[in-house]
């Protein structure tokens, strides 16, 4: 069975994670940090657009801003085919 991770990967996904600093509801002139990590699609970023979405519609506290970080971890230069396969015992 392969993971839904690796899967991703293969279809171009890459791990992406956003600092997302925002205001506490009770007191709006201080800021929180939430780390959000998944695997989404550069430059779009289609999940975390959700996520943000989410954040506003669901969430008291509203956004302050947001950093993000991409990496493909799966490169086309890092997957070979297999030529063949060896069977011991």
């Amino acid at each position: 069975m392969v993971s839904e991770a690796f899967r991703k990967q293969l279809e171009g996904y890459g791990l992406t994670t956003a600092k997302i600093l925002y205001r506490l509801p009770d007191h709006p002139r201080l800021l929180q940090t939430y780390v959000w990590q998944e695997y989404d699609l550069w430059p779009e970023f289609p999940t975390l657009m959700r996520f943000l979405d989410f954040w506003r519609r669901e969430l008291e506290g509203p956004v302050h801003s947001v950093t993000v970080a991409h990496a493909k971890l799966i490169k086309p230069s890092e997957i070979r085919q297999v030529q063949g396969m060896f069977v011991l015992h």
